[in-house]
């Protein structure tokens, strides 16, 4: 194995040679679903797999937040069901494998969860910003779930000093519009009835009991 490469469960891969990925690989579709990869992101482009760097502790205090405030709502409201990375989708056939932070299926599109990814697009999907995934997450993947179909896209830019969150619903045109916040809400088209404020994503400790009771009215 030559310096330029590295064993990663038993796939050699080469290094990185930009500051994106970690390493990247041949690898087929199939292959890839059947890797079991614990350290970390990885993602299918291409016939590639990629290898990116874990992420930080705030990244992972975010995802826990909205996980736990997305699930609890839609098992209380019986809208759907949510997802957390490491779990892969191939929102369109033939199209890349990705493992977004969050997803969340509507209760009539439950069919397109599979044992190993989601096969089709998710009524939403969520990553949150790391430093070396800036252009994927707001150019590339941008592009890729819009053409995917994917109805509502969210961007939370966990790096530090940033504190920005982006809201993005899928147009008649097959694009993404931005969502403007109402005296600072943001209100999702998907999950009906559920609405976020995004200075609650910067609190050093995110509370997702106390935010889902705001959003309920009190009534659990």
């Amino acid at each position: 194995m030559t310096q330029a490469e590295l064993l990663v469960d038993g796939k050699k891969l080469k290094r990185a040679d930009d500051p994106s990925y970690v390493a990247r690989g041949p690898m087929s579709f199939e292959e890839y679903l059947q890797w079991e990869y614990e350290g970390g992101l990885t993602e299918w482009v291409d016939g590639e797999v990629f290898v990116y760097m874990t992420a930080s502790n705030r990244h992972q205090k975010i995802l826990d937040f909205l996980y736990r405030l997305i699930g609890n709502w839609a098992e209380l409201t019986g809208a759907g069901e949510v997802r957390s990375a490491p779990y892969p989708m191939q929102a369109r056939a033939g199209g890349s494998g990705r493992e977004p932070d969050i997803v969340f299926v509507r209760r009539e599109h439950l069919d397109r969860f599979g044992d190993q990814h989601l096969i089709g697009p998710p009524d939403l999907a969520v990553e949150i910003v790391s430093p070396d995934s800036v252009a994927r997450d707001r150019v590339t993947k941008l592009r890729e779930y819009a053409q995917a179909g994917i109805p509502e896209y969210w961007i939370v830019d966990a790096r530090a000093g940033q504190n920005r969150a982006d809201f993005h619903t899928l147009s008649a045109d097959g694009s993404y519009v931005a969502v403007d916040l109402a005296e600072g809400v943001f209100r999702s088209t998907v999950l009906e009835g559920f609405w976020l404020r995004p200075e609650w994503l910067w609190e050093p400790e995110p509370k997702p009991m106390a935010a889902l009771r705001e959003i309920m009215g009190g009534v659990f």
